[in-house]
């Protein structure tokens, strides 16, 4: 099998064969991807800050014994 074929092959297979989504389930599909990466973005944000105050306070705690 060529290259050529291979290129042929797959435009047919895509022309042809894949469904595609219609235009609305597209958007609810970029809807639902925009919503939970916001969430899961939020949700990153509040651990790092938690754990960044936690790590800052032990540190205070630590040099405050060795002062």
């Amino acid at each position: 099998m060529s290259l050529v074929d291979f290129v042929k092959g797959s435009y047919t297979e895509f022309k042809d064969k894949v469904e595609w989504p219609k235009w609305p389930e597209l958007q609810s599909s970029t809807i639902v991807v925009t919503v939970a990466t916001v969430i899961l973005s939020l949700f990153t944000l509040g651990i790092d800050s938690l754990f960044s105050k936690s790590i800052a306070n032990i540190l205070s705690i630590l040099i405050g014994l060795f002062n």
